[in-house]
């Protein structure tokens, strides 16, 4: 724990910034995030926003709510439908549960990148390193942040960093979902069970990423897939550096 409030603090600090601003979906990744942001920092400078769509459920808004007032940081909800109501006007306009996720999602990112801009606040991440090395998130939009607490944790070890933090039971029992669609899992989008990838992933790892199973080799595909969504744009810019190793002009 004292790692991963260090190194919130460090880019706080670092930064310049005068707070800290966080989606808060009422599922397990984004509570465990705010906590720790509020333990590194201070409630008073955390800010977490709900951002539902018509098919987000009440419970996760009251959970969200509730994990707030536990923690003492401010918290707002803004629903998403003005905004995807406008997106519903542009010429070929096309409504899939795929398009209309990813959209969401990136709608979400943007709305936390305004308020982050006007209140000079940090965006903080919510992905955990099971999503990561799936790719289990959208471009520019839930794997958008300034900083990430969680991404070193596979899904299982937030799950026990969340009973360590005292996390309320009705967030740790939940079904884990993104909220895109209704009904939507996030165990039945990949489907694998979060126990099936970590496992795989650990596996995996230390056998320098030979599969030995069916389901090792189902998980080393969905990692190979997503390689995109780890890497920035290819492109042909080289920037010279002087001899410290900084550009021109540093």
């Amino acid at each position: 724990m004292g790692q991963v409030e260090q190194m919130i603090r460090y880019a706080y600090w670092n930064s310049g910034c005068k707070g800290i601003l966080i989606g808060m979906s009422g599922g397990l990744d984004s509570a465990v995030a705010a906590t720790f942001c509020c333990r590194a920092v201070g409630p008073g400078k955390v800010l977490g926003l709900s951002l539902p769509s018509a098919v987000s459920t009440k419970k996760d808004c009251e959970d969200a709510t509730a994990l707030c007032t536990m923690l003492g940081m401010e918290h707002l909800i803004i629903s998403i439908e003005p905004m995807l109501s406008g997106f519903r006007q542009i010429p070929g306009f096309t409504e899939s549960p795929y398009l209309l996720g990813n959209l969401m999602a990136r709608i979400r990112m943007t709305v936390l990148y305004y308020y982050a801009n006007r209140d000079n606040r940090l965006v903080c991440g919510t992905s955990n390193r099971s999503e990561y090395l799936l790719g289990y998130c959208t471009k520019f939009g839930d794997n958008a942040a300034d900083i990430q607490p969680i991404l070193h944790l596979y899904k299982s070890d937030v799950y026990v960093m969340a009973r360590e933090l005292g996390i309320p039971d009705s967030i740790l029992k939940k079904t884990p979902s993104a909220g895109l669609w209704e009904g939507q899992s996030d165990e039945g989008e990949i489907g694998l069970s979060y126990d099936q990838i970590d496992t795989s992933l650990r596996a995996l790892d230390d056998q320098s990423w030979q599969p030995k199973n069916a389901i090792e080799e189902k998980v080393l595909t969905l990692v190979k897939k997503s390689g995109h969504k780890r890497m920035g744009a290819p492109n042909l810019l080289a920037v010279p550096q002087k001899p410290d190793g900084t550009a021109p002009g540093n």
